[in-house]
């Protein structure tokens, strides 16, 4: 058995709550052995519910550590969650880095593509593999996308800062990195952004907090296509993270995930000026 340390802000929450049973379901689809053994969390008590890290660790069956130091000494690989926290991910990091153990970091990788450029620096500084990804980029209906011309993606949650990351991810992989402007219609509450690319293809992202993840996109000489975002993306993101524990190896460039932080950087900035043409930052 390959132990799993899962490291937080706070524990009882959403994603640290369902990983554990996911990566069971997930070990008996690809024949691995890894489990959530022992779990460090910064606050000792959730925000969501008042549940304690002791008490969590019980429910789940997790050891509790003392310090990150204790969990990363402890555990063959390492899961950086906090995943409504992403201020969070630079401090521990560079707690859980200097390891050198393959790591995944949950979304939003970061709260902006500069700090996202110190992770990535850790890595390097200590030949840590790691991936970050939003759990979008697994959605099913879109693993045959390509050649996309024109893109339109719809979703929602609590807020834009939390939950755009999700569109932005998917405009990444499915039109490419050289993105170079970004304008935003605010309606309350309700975002409109249209991202032009370098290479002549568009986006249209629309966010609003009841809106479900969608994707309607036109690819090169076909007609437009539609596919509401349904299928268990969730699970095929934590496949994908087994996998990278036992190979080391992502199953993406790290590059599209700053250029996802570059994107993001640059919807936020533009939603918070309406009608504001913002070129997107050079990653």
């Amino acid at each position: 058995m390959k132990t799993i340390g899962f490291v937080d802000y706070y524990l009882s929450e959403w994603h640290a709550n369902n990983y554990v049973g996911w990566i069971d379901e997930c070990n008996k689809e690809l024949g691995t052995d890894y489990k959530v053994a022992y779990a460090w969390a910064e606050t000792h008590v959730s925000p969501k519910n008042g549940e304690t890290t002791a008490q969590w660790c019980e429910k789940y069956g997790v050891t509790p550590c003392e310090t990150i130091d204790e969990l990363c000494e402890k555990a063959d690989v390492i899961l950086i969650l906090a995943p409504s926290d992403p201020h969070k991910h630079l401090p521990y990091a560079k707690k859980v880095f200097p390891y050198g153990k393959r790591v995944y970091v949950d979304k939003t990788f970061a709260p902006d593509l500069e700090t996202a450029k110190e992770i990535f620096a850790l890595a390097a500084q200590y030949n840590t593999p790691f991936f970050s990804t939003s759990a979008l980029r697994y959605a099913e209906e879109l693993k045959d996308c390509q050649n996309v011309q024109n893109l339109l993606l719809t979703g929602g949650g609590g807020s834009a800062e939390e939950y755009i990351v999700h569109q932005a991810e998917n405009a990444i992989r499915l039109l490419g990195t050289g993105n170079k402007l970004v304008v935003a219609y605010n309606q309350g509450n309700q975002i409109v952004f249209q991202v032009d690319c370098e290479n002549g293809k568009k986006a249209t992202l629309t966010y609003a907090p009841p809106l479900p993840f969608t994707a309607c996109w036109a690819a090169e000489g076909e007609k437009d296509q539609y596919k509401a975002l349904k299928s268990d993306y969730f699970h095929c993101l934590i496949c994908d993270i087994l996998r990278f524990y036992e190979s080391g190896k992502p199953s993406f460039d790290g590059t599209e995930t700053l250029a996802v932080m570059a994107l993001r950087d640059a919807l936020l900035e533009a939603a918070s000026n309406p009608w504001l043409e913002v070129p997107t930052k050079s990653i």
